[in-house]
């Protein structure tokens, strides 16, 4: 290849946004390492013969890497005229693994093609980014109309709603970062007020006797009645509202709340909820979460060091490889290290927001910001997890945490990005 070839290959490409991918995923290495590295291991052994969690994810990344170079050699128009297929075998793919899927640690969501496990709800998440952003790129959508909306709303549900059936109630939430991309290009911030008040009656249903709630909602609503009774004698239908607001929360913290957790979750879920609000004190359900506070805290300012976290080496936090990964970097390399980490996500995000906007396509800068939502909503949660600020619900670490179908997902939905990016000159739809 000479140098005019060469150019012309790597033409166009985000190198700020390379860079900040590889040093996660090389983080993300020499942390899985440094959770498994035990004094006498062979590591070549290892790695030549796929015996460890690292040399796993060390071929994973050369898979994911040769699927990266196959999406940045694709035609830009290929991703808008599949986005519908991919979304449609997406779902085919979750039902079809409610039919012949497997159960691992408690979950019903992995596929297992030819002794390599496969969790297609990570996939899938790629395959709505792209009908979201092909949807809300149409010509024929108005963003404004309530049926646009709703049918927005569905492609991000839909698909939450089978994983849940799968027990994978963790990555069945992160669909939810589709609604802060609805929200860039205008859906009302009333709804996310509204969202917001819902997390709020969930918190105090669990928080506070239901009877008590009914009571002082009953109060609020009777002093709004009281200091609004002029504009209620203008206008009747505000009386309407106020009251059907109140029947709404009522209903909601008395009996939707109760049902959710006593017929939708699972005892675990619950119990997890539960400790992490302070309304139960059970070691067992706690332990994940004590163990990685206890490593993280550990690390101090500036760390034991790399390969030193006793904590780490001594196999005290459960899954350190997958969801706790943050705690070996917290007990390495202590708040200074873990501080400069997360730095990186957070460039990460920021540089994909300033791509996003760059875009003379919708269906460009919808796909970017789902991207940035997708990460964001991994991150927050998978951090909250590990330091005890949310129950423990299986989330990856994007580009760190061992798994190849979040590595390989993750690094798909990167290249996509990057390759509408080097084509951002041509209107796509």
């Amino acid at each position: 290849m000479n140098d005019r070839q060469q150019i012309k290959l790597t033409q166009g490409i985000d190198w700020p946004v390379m860079g900040l991918y590889v040093a996660l995923v090389l983080l993300g290495l020499m942390s899985i390492f440094a959770a498994e590295h035990r004094e006498g291991d062979n590591v070549w052994f290892n790695i030549m013969h796929l015996s460890k969690n690292y040399a796993r994810q060390l071929m994973w990344w050369g898979v994911s890497l040769v699927l990266a170079t196959i999406i940045w050699l694709t035609d830009s128009k290929f991703f808008t005229a599949t986005a519908n297929l991919l979304y449609a075998f997406g779902l085919l793919l979750l039902l079809l693994v409610l039919g012949i899927g497997r159960d691992v640690k408690g979950s019903h969501s992995w596929l297992v093609i030819g002794g390599f496990q496969f969790q297609p709800a990570e996939f899938t998440k790629l395959c709505t980014n792209l009908a979201l952003a092909k949807y809300l790129s149409s010509l024929e959508t108005d963003f404004n109309k309530l049926r646009s909306r709703l049918i927005a709303a569905a492609l991000a549900l839909i698909p939450a709603a089978i994983i849940i059936l799968q027990d994978e109630t963790g990555l069945a939430l992160v669909y939810f970062a589709f609604f802060l991309v609805m929200y860039r290009e205008g859906l009302p911030g009333v709804l996310l007020v509204v969202a917001f008040s819902g997390i709020i009656l969930v918190l105090s249903a669990l928080l506070v006797d239901k009877n008590i709630l009914f009571i002082i909602f009953s109060v609020i609503t009777a002093l709004v009645i009281y200091f609004s009774r002029r504009e209620i004698k203008r206008s009747r239908s505000r009386l309407l509202l106020i009251l059907a607001v109140w029947a709404f929360c009522s209903a909601f913290v008395m009996f939707i709340v109760p049902f959710a957790f006593t017929k939708v979750l699972k005892d675990y879920q619950v119990r997890r909820i539960e400790v992490m609000l302070g309304k139960e004190n059970d070691p067992k359900a706690t332990y994940n979460t004590r163990q990685s506070m206890i490593a993280i805290g550990s690390g101090g300012f500036w760390g034991k060091g790399y390969l030193k976290g006793t904590q780490t080496r001594f196999d005290f936090v459960p899954e350190q490889s997958t969801d706790f990964i943050f705690c070996t970097i917290g007990e390495d390399f202590g708040f200074a290290g873990s501080l400069i980490f997360l730095g990186l996500y957070v460039a990460l995000l920021f540089r994909i927001i300033f791509i996003a906007e760059r875009q003379r396509s919708t269906f460009s800068r919808v796909y970017a910001y789902g991207v940035a939502s997708i990460i964001f909503f991994h991150l927050a949660i998978n951090i909250s997890m590990t330091i005890g600020l949310a129950p423990v619900i299986g989330i990856p670490l994007p580009f760190v945490s061992y798994g190849g179908s979040s590595l390989m997902t993750f690094t798909m939905l990167l290249f996509i990005m990057l390759r509408l990016d080097a084509d951002r000159q041509m209107v796509l739809r």
